[in-house]
């Protein structure tokens, strides 16, 4: 097989994934290894790629592939999330578009339609995710309204709500009046907002005298039902008793007395509507007030509005304030600095709202969830700073509003047979709620046709807590073969953003219904930014389109950049100068193994002594490095782990090791020392492998034909074995010998052509191993130790060892002696200004330790300079 001149991204990529589709290598079943799970979260099904998908989905990718050649029974499932309210938006908008209203549709109808965008839309992502090389076992591919999947979310209902912990509740939820639907307090984003405070004039009944209330929404005045003053207030002592009349409506409404009016906030008099704040309601329920809805479900004003019925809220707003003024009812306006909580998906801003809802019963539920993650340390957040905000998240949980005024989701299986609030039953089926409901109203009259199911959906959320569960039939069918294998599965890649909306809650699932935790780890990956740290969207323009980085870096350039600076928990600061590095690194790996191959290789040859020292070290350093990778992974510094292997493979492989072991120009290379090359470049591609899945089996392939069950991407993880650490400390001294040869041919414009003799005083008693390796790097015709100064020599030091290059014809000493002495001359000025700092006994006693040190490096660094210097004086002098 010819190798191609240059690596060429787009020419393999769809060549090695349909390779891997088809040889099944992602696809997992049930067998005697262990099992390695990781379940995917669920993006939107209407979705698309994004650059936070492509972080995430990477890490996963990453995890799953090491486990593959670990031996582990390698399992990631894919899937996706209906989304209820994006997709329901998503569906209506697209009927308004065509001329048909929501309103218009029966559910079935409307359904129909949401079905065909699924179809066509859905699952767009999880063929983006291709491209991105992510090893998805696609034949397990889940999506939440599956007919499984949604028979998993029934029974937990069903099952929850017979525990008593699923009730029915008349309470003020947060209305998002743009999706029409109650939304929990998590799905709920507070903004700081500039508006206006408005302090409207109340009249008091029966009198020309007036008082004065600031709200910031005036619209409001329609629902209001009271006047609430401090009674320790001595100002308002004349309002007792009295009655307040609203403007413009003209309601006689009473002055109530309660202690929760703060006399040092706005005016000290409260106007109570119960229909539409939640602290009016429960002032409302405690001195028996009367409820006023005034809003229509899409925050329009209702018939309570009067003239203003049909308006939005916030036209309202804008009219209200001008015919308040007009009738004098206005005393003035500020500007107000006001938090305003807006729904997560719409944007739209929330409503305070009274209905009946169905909540769900945390205060219990959530117990083996606290003491799992931060009193037994079962399951483990990366980086744990986030313990924190899920002890605060759980610990001050309520209970969670779990219904949804939406057709798009699982419907609540809840049957109504009369017209009270409680007529009604719960179950599975239609069937079994017509017995239940004929037992309990002892009518066996009642038919299937008397039963009206209720109409609400169940929270997205509520579908996807039991996602690692339901994947694999846990919840319908927790004796399954899957279930018993792959549950619980060990690592959640996943944004903090989500740690309350689903791994909380994924936890809680997991303790109640498997009485195990759902996961291991929980790796939670930082939010991409731009350059200027601002978080990436469509929106500002500034997320490039994921499929356009890979078309032009290549996928392993991207997920190479990406992870390079991707720590756990941290924000990416996305450049794509990032992508470039990666695409950068594939081309030098690829050019290392292009130089490996064009060598012409002998059996006949010795092996030189460079190469059997080149090959001990490299071996110990990719050891080494192997134990670095393994604690990186164990402490899910994924980022940590890739750049050891960059530096390994970049550093020590390229620059250093195939140097070491090259043979000289159009001559071979001894085969023992070719063959170890191939073995350290094939352990170089295990380690990469998971990292550069593409350009990995690239080169594998072509370095011998192998068969499928020999592809890369199931071959073994490189074992670690006992290494001589001393070997790579006395390397890294062979590297300073190297490095001061070089720069003195450098400085002296030696040709590397030209041999040159080297003596050293070995005064630190330095291993002579790698001695043959600096003669083959320095060009050294003769390498000698010696006890005294070579006169008449160039001369560098490693640490007490001096080194000497005698002065051959090509050297103008008088010029070398002129730059010596500038440099003399510089660093004796740079000493100077070192000392007079540590001299200076204030500066000494103020400055920390480690600056300290520095300054006494740089004195020793300085004075050692000068020695050398002063010495390759004398001998060229």
């Amino acid at each position: 097989m010819a190798i191609p001149a240059q690596f060429d991204a787009k020419t393999i990529e769809q060549k090695w994934y349909d390779y891997w589709m088809k040889n099944n290598y992602f696809h997992s079943e049930p067998d005697h290894r262990t099992p390695y799970t990781i379940v995917i979260p669920p993006p939107n099904v209407t979705g698309v790629l994004h650059m936070g998908h492509m972080l995430n989905n990477t890490i996963q990718d990453v995890l799953i592939r090491r486990a593959r050649l670990k031996g582990f029974n390698a399992c990631w499932v894919p899937g996706t999330d209906h989304a209820s309210i994006a997709t329901e938006a998503k569906v209506v908008a697209k009927l308004k578009a065509e001329g048909i209203n929501k309103n218009d549709l029966t559910r079935e109808e409307f359904l129909k339609h949401a079905w065909e965008w699924t179809d066509k839309y859905g699952g767009t992502i999880l063929e983006q995710l291709k491209k991105l090389g992510a090893s998805c076992d696609w034949e397990r591919t889940k999506f939440t309204m599956d007919p499984d999947m949604s028979a998993s979310v029934i029974r937990s209902f069903v099952d929850l709500y017979n525990k008593g912990l699923i009730y029915r509740g008349y309470r003020m939820v947060n209305w998002d009046p743009e999706a029409k639907t109650t939304l929990s307090d998590e799905e709920v984003i507070y903004e700081e907002q500039n508006g206006k405070l408005f302090f409207l004039k109340y009249k008091i009944e029966g009198s020309e005298d007036f008082l004065t209330v600031a709200t910031t929404r005036p619209e409001t005045i329609f629902g209001d039902t009271a006047i609430c003053i401090n009674p320790n207030d001595e100002r308002f002592t004349h309002l007792k008793g009295r009655k307040a009349i609203v403007p413009i409506c003209g309601r006689v409404i009473p002055i109530i007395e309660d202690e929760y009016v703060d006399v040092e906030f706005g005016t000290g008099c409260l106007k109570v509507t119960p229909a539409h704040d939640m602290n009016d309601k429960t002032l409302g329920e405690k001195h028996n007030l009367e409820i006023v809805d005034i809003f229509n479900e899409d925050a329009t004003l209702n018939s309570f509005g009067l003239h203003y019925q049909g308006k939005d809220r916030f036209v309202v707003r804008k009219e209200i304030e001008k015919e308040l003024e007009e009738i004098g009812a206005l005393a003035k306006t500020e500007i107000h600095l006001n938090k305003v909580g807006t729904s997560e998906r719409t944007k739209a801003v929330i409503e305070p709202r009274l209905s009946d809802q169905w909540f769900l019963k945390m205060e219990e539920l959530v117990k083996p969830a606290i003491k799992a993650v931060l009193e037994d340390g079962d399951i483990k957040l990366h980086p744990s700073r986030f313990n924190n905000t899920y002890a605060h998240w759980l610990n001050n949980i309520r209970d969670w509003n779990i219904s949804r005024q939406l057709w798009w989701g699982q419907q609540i299986p809840a049957y109504y047979y009369g017209d009270g609030k409680e007529d009604f039953v719960v179950a599975e089926t239609i069937e079994e709620a017509l017995k239940l409901a004929q037992a309990k109203t002892n009518n066996q009259q009642l038919t299937t046709d008397n039963l009206k199911q209720d109409v609400d959906a169940l929270d997205t959320w509520f579908s996807s807590w039991l996602w690692p569960m339901s994947v694999f039939g846990g919840i319908m069918n927790p004796e399954s073969e899957d279930f018993k294998y792959y549950y619980p599965t060990n690592d959640l890649v996943t944004g903090p953003d989500i740690l309350f909306f689903w791994v909380a809650r994924m936890i809680i699932a997991g303790y109640e219904y498997a009485g195990d935790k759902p996961f291991t780890n929980v790796y939670l990956t930082g939010l991409v930014r731009d350059k200027q740290r601002r978080k990436m969207s469509k929106s500002l323009g500034n997320s490039p389109e994921p499929l356009e980085l890979i078309e032009k870096f290549g996928a392993d350039g991207v997920r190479v950049g990406l992870l390079l600076s991707a720590s756990a928990g941290n924000d990416i600061m996305f450049d794509e100068e990032l992508c470039n590095q990666g695409k950068g690194f594939s081309n030098k790996i690829w050019n290392a193994f292009k130089l490996i191959k064009g060598w012409e290789v002998s059996e006949t040859i010795a092996q030189p002594e460079s190469s059997k020292a080149a090959i001990e070290w490299y071996e110990a350093k990719l050891q080494q490095t192997l134990l670095d990778i393994e604690d990186n992974f164990e402490k899910y510094r994924i980022s940590d782990a890739l750049m050891a292997i960059y530096k390994l493979v970049w550093d020590d492989f390229c620059s250093w090791f195939l140097e070491m072991i090259k043979p000289a120009y159009q001559q071979p290379i001894d085969k023992t020392t070719f063959d170890k090359a191939i073995e350290m470049l094939e352990n170089n591609l295990k380690l990469l492998h998971p990292f550069m899945p593409f350009l990995t089996e690239e080169i594998w392939q072509h370095i011998a034909e192998r068969t499928p069950e020999e592809a890369l991407i199931v071959s073994n993880w490189p074992e670690t074995k006992p290494f001589d650490a001393q070997l790579i400390a006395d390397f890294e001294n062979t590297i300073e010998v190297i490095s001061g040869i070089r720069t003195i041919r450098k400085d002296k414009n030696i040709p590397f052509k030209d041999a040159i003799e080297l003596k050293a005083i070995n005064n630190e008693n330095l291993s002579t191993y790698f001695d043959s390796i600096v003669s083959k790097l320095g060009n050294i015709a003769d390498f000698e130790y010696v006890s005294e100064k070579v006169d008449g020599a160039l001369s560098f030091r490693v640490k007490s060892n001096e080194y000497f290059i005698p002065i051959t014809g090509n050297i103008d000493v008088d010029a070398e002696i002129k730059k010596l002495e500038e440099e003399l001359k510089y660093t004796q000025g740079f000493l100077k200004s070192v000392q007079a700092k540590l001299s200076n006994e204030k500066f000494v006693a103020g400055a920390p330790e480690k600056v300290i040190s520095m300054e006494r490096k740089k004195e020793a660094d300085a004075l050692a300079k000068i020695a050398t210097i002063e010495q390759s004086l004398v001998a060229l002098k």
